[in-house]
C-alpha cells in the first residue's frame, strides 16, 4: 500500500499527469538543435504568441532561461545589471550571470511586496560619464511572482512603470517570470499585457504549472536568435525536445484554470496556521500559492518542525532559521490542507513536551536549500 505523502516543499515537486505522460508518448519528433521538431517548434509559437511577443524558446531549466537572457542583453564583459536584492537570479542561481557572463549585479532592496522603488532604480542607473570607472547598466530584471517576498504580485502599472524607465535610459527590461501565470491568475490581469513593458521574459514550466521539465524564454525574434546560439554554449541544445514540449503543452493549457484554485487553498493554509500561538502568519498578504510563517516559540526551529512532520508523510522547507514555507500545487486537495494542519498539531504538541529525536532530513531539505 502507498502511503499519501503531503509535499508543500515546492511547486515543482508535481508529477506528470496521465495526459502529460501520453502526450510525451505520442510527441511527434525530430532533431531541435536541427531547427527541425515540429512539436518544439508549435509549442514554443503558441507560447509566444500567448505571452505577447514575436518568438520563444524552451530551454532546459529556469536558471538558464534567466541566465541565457541576461547573457544575451549584456554581451559585454563589464556590465551591470540592476535587480533585487532578494531575488531568485541574485541569490539562488549560483552566481552565473557574474561567473560565466562577467555581468555585474547593482542590487537594489526589495520592499515586502516584491517591489524595489523607483527612484532606488533609477538612482543605481550609471551615469555615461563614468564609464571610465563603472560598469554600464544594461538591464533591469524583474520577478514577477517575487517568491522570497513571500510569492507577492508585481502590478502591470509597476511593471509599465519600469519599462518608461527601462526605455527612457536606453535600458532593457528583463522578467523573471517563473511564476508569471500565478501572477496574471491573482491580478486578473492577462499574463500578455502583465509583460507588455518587458524585452524578455523566462517562464518556468515546472513549477505552478506541473510539466515534468523546462522552462521558456519570449522576446523579440533577434533576441530569440541570440539566445537560441547561447542556448547552444551552455549545453541546453537537445535534440527530440518535443517530447518534452507535448507535456509543456498539456501544463499549459489544464494547469492555469487551477491556479486560482492553488491560491484559495494557500488561503486557507495560512488561515490555519494563524491559529497556533507559536506563529505568526499575515494571511492578508498570501496573495498566490506560497505560505511563510515565522516561529516565535524557541522551543521550535524550523528544522526541527519539518523533521516532525516529515514522519508524518508531510514535507516542508525551512525558509530561513526562523521561519518555514509551504508552496500549493495542483496536486494538493483541500483534504491535503487540512491534514497538514492537523499535523503541524501534532508536530508543535510533540516539539513543546520534547518527546522526539532529531536526525538529518530526509525529504531533499537542507537548511541552505532555500528558494526553490
Amino acid at each position: 500500500m502507498v502511503t499519501k505523502v503531503v509535499d508543500l516543499r515546492s511547486d515543482t515537486v508535481t508529477k506528470p499527469t496521465e495526459a502529460m505522460r501520453a502526450a510525451m508518448a505520442a510527441a511527434d519528433v525530430d532533431d531541435d538543435v536541427l531547427g527541425a521538431d515540429p512539436t518544439a517548434a508549435r509549442f514554443e509559437a503558441e507560447m509566444a504568441a500567448l505571452m505577447g511577443k514575436e518568438a520563444a524558446l524552451f530551454v532546459p531549466s529556469g536558471t538558464m532561461a534567466n541566465l541565457v537572457s541576461v547573457l544575451a542583453h549584456c554581451e559585454a564583459r563589464g556590465s551591470e545589471v540592476i535587480l533585487g536584492d532578494n531575488s531568485h537570479i541574485h541569490i539562488y542561481e549560483n552566481g552565473g550571470i557574474s561567473t560565466i557572463g562577467g555581468v555585474h549585479a547593482k542590487t537594489v532592496r526589495n520592499n515586502p511586496d516584491g517591489t524595489m522603488d523607483i527612484d532606488r532604480i533609477v538612482a543605481a542607473i550609471r551615469h555615461p560619464d563614468g564609464a571610465l570607472y563603472y560598469p554600464t547598466t544594461r538591464l533591469i530584471c524583474l520577478e514577477n511572482t517575487q517568491a522570497n517576498c513571500g510569492g507577492k504580485c508585481l502590478s502591470v502599472e509597476y511593471t509599465d512603470k519600469v519599462g518608461e524607465i527601462a526605455k527612457s535610459h536606453g535600458l532593457k527590461l528583463h522578467i523573471d517570470g517563473a511564476r508569471i501565470f500565478n501572477a496574471s491568475v491573482a491580478l486578473g490581469v492577462p499574463v500578455h499585457r502583465l509583460v507588455k513593458a518587458a524585452d524578455s521574459v523566462s517562464v518556468c514550466l515546472s513549477k505552478g504549472l506541473g510539466a515534468p521539465v523546462g522552462s521558456v524564454i519570449v522576446g523579440s525574434k533577434p533576441f530569440i536568435d541570440k539566445a537560441k546560439i547561447l542556448r547552444k554554449t551552455l549545453g541546453g541544445g537537445m535534440r527530440q525536445v518535443g517530447v518534452l514540449c507535448a507535456a509543456a503543452y498539456v501544463a499549459v493549457r489544464d494547469t492555469v484554470g487551477k491556479l486560482a484554485d492553488d491560491h484559495r487553498k494557500a488561503k486557507a493554509l495560512a488561515e490555519g496556521l494563524k491559529k497556533f500561538k507559536q506563529f505568526t502568519v499575515d494571511s492578508d498578504s498570501v496573495e498566490t500559492n506560497m505560505v511563510f510563517f515565522d516561529i516565535v516559540d524557541s522551543r521550535i526551529s524550523p528544522d526541527k518542525l519539518c523533521q516532525v512532520l516529515e514522519r508524518r508523510n508531510v514535507l516542508a522547507m525551512p525558509a530561513s532559521s526562523k521561519s518555514v514555507r509551504f508552496v500549493i500545487h495542483y496536486q494538493i486537495s483541500d483534504s491535503d490542507v487540512q491534514y497538514a494542519l492537523t499535523c503541524v498539531e501534532k508536530a508543535v504538541e510533540d516539539l513543546l513536551t520534547g518527546d522526539t529525536k532529531f536526525e538529518r532530513l530526509t525529504n531533499g531539505t537542507t537548511t541552505n536549500s532555500y528558494g526553490h
